[in-house]
Formats: structure tokens, sequence, C-alpha cells
């Protein structure tokens, strides 16, 4: 699958740090029932990789990534582990190609003009903005369309539902990654129809 049809499927990507291995699986069935069915894990707990596999197993619809994947060793691992793409808050050569190398759908991030031409020049045109609220948000998205023309952006870091209808009004917003479906609290309580319902609200959220 391609990373512009991951990006397709939802208008906000779940980005999810799994602490426990076993919230995994009713934390992927309220998103996705929900409405958001592809799920980034991001790489920053121990928990991880069990995470990915536990999902890959038991969660139906699910479209299982991998976030913060900054290495070519962690390729091959996520990879294993059932994730089906991607998505790093930068991108070196050698991660480029370690993806490519696999196979691997992939989003690499990007905060600077210069970082996107440079992953234009390796063939991506759907990028990762990040930290998208720090590094300018919604203005700098609107900046860079006309030089930029045939790049689309996944915004992501400290976007929440306020916030998120202004970067889905852009056109060269194909989604945002978001981390409020799944609140802290929420899941260490195990309240899944909380989550479920912010999963339904983000997935009614009108794109460009």
């Amino acid at each position: 699958m391609e990373i512009a049809a991951v990006a397709g499927l939802v208008p906000v990507m779940p980005v999810l740090t799994v602490e426990r291995a076993a919230d995994a699986v009713p934390l992927a069935r309220a998103l996705v029932k929900g409405g958001l069915p592809a799920l980034e894990i991001t790489l920053r707990t121990g928990a991880a990789l069990e995470a990915m596999r536990a999902i890959t197993d038991e969660v139906e619809g699910a479209l299982v990534g991998a976030g913060t994947v900054i290495t070519p060793d962690q390729v091959e691992q996520v990879q294993e582990a059932g994730a089906r793409f991607a998505v790093s808050p930068g991108c070196t050569p050698a991660l480029a190609a370690a993806t490519r190398a696999a196979g691997l759908a992939f989003l690499p991030g990007v905060q600077t003009v210069s970082e996107a031409m440079a992953m234009s020049e390796l063939g991506f045109s759907l990028l990762k903005f990040f930290p998208a609220d720090a590094a300018g948000g919604p203005s700098w998205l609107r900046a860079i369309a006309a030089p930029l023309p045939g790049l689309r952006f996944c915004p992501t870091g400290g976007i929440g539902p306020d916030t998120a209808p202004g970067y889905l009004a852009l056109a060269n917003v194909a989604c945002i990654g978001g981390s409020w479906v799944a609140p802290r609290d929420a899941v260490a309580a195990g309240d899944w129809g909380r989550i479920e319902r912010l999963a339904a609200a983000a997935s009614l959220l009108k794109r460009a």
C-alpha cells in the first residue's frame, strides 16, 4: 500500500504511545470502531512492537503503522511486527533507502522548505510536517503551497480538536496526526467508550 492511500483512509491518524501491551487490542478496537483504522504506534515504549503484533493479529480492519522510526534497523523490526507503514519525525538518506528496500510505505518528517525539497528529490511527495504547531502551523503550510505545489503534508504535533479543522481546510494537507483521540488518562482507565467517541468525532472532520 502506498503512503498516500494510507493517508486517504482517515482525516486524522491516531498517534499512539502504548505503555502497556495489554491496552493495545482494546485501544485499537475502539479507534477502528470509531472510524479511524490507520494507527501509528510510536516506538517510544518497550511495549510498542508487542502492541503492533497484537493489533495485527487480533483487530480486524486495523492498518498498523510504526511511528518514531529513526534508524534503518528499526525498519526491519517494525515490518516483522506487522507494520504496513512507517512514520519518522525526520529523515536521513539511509533511512529512506532502508524503507524503500523493504518495500515499506514511508512518511518522512520535515520542518523546513529545504528538507521538503530534499525529500521531494528522493521521490517523496507526501511528507510529515513536524512539529506542526511549533514550526508554524497552518501559516507555514499556506506559505509553501505555491512554491512547492507538488507536495502534500500530514501535519503532526500540538494539534487538537480545536485546531484540526484549520489544518484540514488546506489543499496541501492530506490528513493530520493526532494523539488527542486516545488521551493518556482514558487509556489508563480503560475508558474505551470515550476513545471511540473521540475517534468518531475526528473521523467526521472534513478535508479540503
